[in-house]
């Protein structure tokens, strides 16, 4: 049998003279909503307060003599802004009831206005609360769609049935649950301001590659190293010298980086950038590269010290006594992920016993195959 037990690498010490470079701050559809009509047209894009929950219970009594045209609930306030629910308790030109959220005041809304909400609307079962019928969607309201929901949210039949429990004593309880959120406008987004970092350009299908690039430049012994590695004068040409342009803008610059440079000097193409590649083997082929360059600097061993860890593999034979054990060393493990809850399963399942028999039995070096 065979147990692996990994071991965490020791972390690299950290010279206390010299200052770490590191950033001031730390960062960290629905199918079937159709518009119902629309307002007058209206532009500004607000800014919305803080996100704002809340739920609004609707009470139609007599909804037999509402029968014919639509009605609205009264007015509910949500995240500063005003709201009701429209219904149209015999259908809006369909065979089903038609419910949507509907903006209150859109026609008094200054021009250019927009709120965003994701909400939910049901009609209660008050026979069985568990057979309530419940839409959800997210939208963004704006004036030429004031009001959205859903034109079939439920067969009429099912809703005028006495014994469905969906209609008791000609009263219908109506639910809406909204949520506000705050627009974020990405064309005038400053994600410097906002979180004090700039990010990375997806150059093509690069978005493995930006992944890895930010974890990297986020540990602050690597960027480092990778600062005090010796270059030549053009980034195109050399790993080192774009890997620091790349992280010294990231961390001083005010607009998000292009990677072009640096996949240059991997010797890419434009059609190489258009490609996913793997990003375990990017990751490996980068360390190994910048491995070679910092031989004989004053960086060397810093991709060992960083990422280096060790394991042991220990055998035992059940029949035999006879025991082996031999010291491994990786920079990364391939974890199970299938039917594991969290990295910690997977790390219980990497070092479980495993029973060497069979065609897989154990060739010991005194007793033969054994299990």
């Amino acid at each position: 049998m065979t147990m692996v037990t990994p071991r965490a690498p020791e972390p690299p010490p950290q010279d206390q003279d010299e200052e770490m470079l590191v950033p001031q701050q730390e960062v960290e559809v629905f199918e079937g909503p159709q518009p119902m009509e629309e307002s007058m047209p209206a532009v500004d894009n607000e800014s919305l307060p803080d996100a704002s929950t809340s739920r609004f219970t609707w009470k139609i009594e007599s909804i037999s003599k509402h029968s014919g045209r639509k009605t609205h609930s009264d007015i509910f306030v949500v995240g500063g802004y005003s709201w009701r629910v429209l219904v149209f308790p015999t259908g809006n030109n369909v065979n089903h009831l038609s419910m949507y959220l509907d903006v209150a005041d859109a026609k008094s809304l200054p021009i250019g206005w927009s709120r965003s909400a994701q909400f939910s609307l049901a009609v209660i079962n008050q026979l069985d609360s568990k057979h309530s019928v419940r839409k959800e969607v997210t939208h963004t309201f704006n004036s030429r769609e004031s009001d959205w929901g859903f034109t079939s949210f439920m067969p009429l039949i099912d809703l005028y049935d006495p014994s469905k429990g969906y209609i008791v004593n000609d009263q219908c309880i109506i639910e809406a649950e909204v949520a506000v959120r705050k627009i974020v406008d990405y064309w005038n987004y400053d994600s410097k301001k906002e979180t004090g970092y700039v990010g990375l350009k997806n150059q093509g299908a690069t978005c493995y590659m930006n992944s890895l690039l930010q974890t990297l430049y986020h540990i602050p012994y690597f960027r480092k190293a990778v600062y005090h590695m010796p270059t030549v004068d053009t980034p195109s040409g050399s790993i080192p010298l774009a890997l620091q342009s790349l992280f010294y803008r990231l961390q001083h610059g005010d607009n998000s980086i292009s990677t072009k440079e640096l996949t240059k000097s991997f010797g890419w193409d434009s059609y190489e950038s258009f490609m996913q590649h793997d990003v375990q083997e990017l990751n490996r082929v980068l360390c190994e590269k910048l491995e070679d360059k910092m031989k004989g600097t004053i960086v060397e061993g810093t991709i060992q010290k960083l990422f280096e860890g060790h394991h042991m593999n220990y055998i035992e034979c059940i029949g035999v006594d006879y025991k082996s054990t031999r010291k491994e060393s990786f920079y990364d493990l391939a974890l199970d992920v299938k039917g594991c809850s969290d990295v910690y399963a997977s790390f219980d399942k990497y070092v479980a016993v495993e029973m060497l028999d069979g065609d897989n039995k154990y060739q010991s070096e005194k007793y033969g195959l054994q299990v």
